[in-house]
């Protein structure tokens, strides 16, 4: 899906706009209700009139509704956060909305680590690609807010309110009710979090949603050169980058960690 890759302008990049106030969410609805509507209509226009009326789910236009209806639901998700905090409003203090799981997870406070994620330079392209991009622009694609988020809390273990503190810090459309839920979802530790198994590998994310490493060499140039399999693979990259690799005198440095056995030590934490 269009929406998903980095790469393409396929957002419609209003979240600052919400934020501000610039524009309110029930205009957003009214707008994307009003252009599902036309694309209906002109689905149905295609039709005889003794068929009945269906999206038609191979069609460029059934797409374009799918991805409207999407999108609403994401304006419902940043509602849905709000109420949240209404309910609960300790989390505004940094409680996490599930506290058992939270408290039973041996958080890292590693400075060192946690600073090489805020500066891309964990060795992994797709995590660096997209923290450099929010460090430079004050954006980030939302699907690159989860990967990353991931990578932190489930990856180097990293307390999820050091990276929610930081988002909050570098984002123009930063929102604490939409971060603190994007935080605390990806960290299995708040309402409807993502399930705590549920952890996206990096280098998959990158081949499936940037699949020819645009937008990865869009921020890393020092792996203009490198082949996307070389890439969107761990151990390729691992051993290109090696001292004997063909990469060894690339400035980019080895992942940090290693995705495999990062999972399973945090599914063994979040197990307890």
């Amino acid at each position: 899906m269009a929406r998903d890759q980095p790469a393409l302008e396929a957002t419609s990049r209003l979240s600052a706009y919400l934020t501000v106030g610039a524009i309110s969410p029930r205009v957003c609805y009214l707008k994307a209700k009003q252009a599902a509507e036309a694309i209906y209509e002109t689905n149905a226009l295609h039709r005889s009139e003794k068929q009945t009326i269906k999206p038609l789910e191979n069609s460029n236009e059934a797409s374009a509704e799918q991805d409207i209806q999407r999108w609403i639901s994401e304006l419902a998700w940043r509602d849905f956060y709000r109420h949240v905090i209404a309910d609960r409003p300790d989390i505004v203090k940094g409680t996490a909305f599930n506290k058992v799981a939270d408290t039973k997870v041996h958080w890292s406070y590693d400075e060192q680590d946690f600073n090489r994620w805020c500066q891309g330079q964990t060795g992994v392209p797709l995590i660096d690609a997209a923290m450099r991009c929010l460090n430079q622009t004050g954006f980030m694609h939302n699907r690159l807010r989860m990967v990353t988020a991931m990578f932190l809390t489930k990856d180097l273990f990293i307390d999820w309110r050091w990276g929610e503190r930081y988002f909050m810090q570098r984002l123009i459309d930063g929102d604490f009710a939409s971060n603190n839920g994007g935080w605390q979802w990806s960290a299995s530790v708040g309402t409807d979090a993502a399930p705590y198994f549920r952890i996206m590998n990096p280098f998959s994310q990158a081949k499936t949603h940037d699949k020819e490493a645009i937008f990865i060499k869009t921020w890393l140039p020092e792996l203009k050169a490198i082949k996307p399999s070389i890439l969107h693979d761990e151990a390729k990259l691992r051993q290109a980058l090696s001292t004997k690799g063909e990469l060894a005198n690339v400035d980019y440095p080895q992942p940090m960690v290693e995705h495999k056995q990062a999972r399973l030590y945090a599914i063994g934490q979040f197990k307890g």
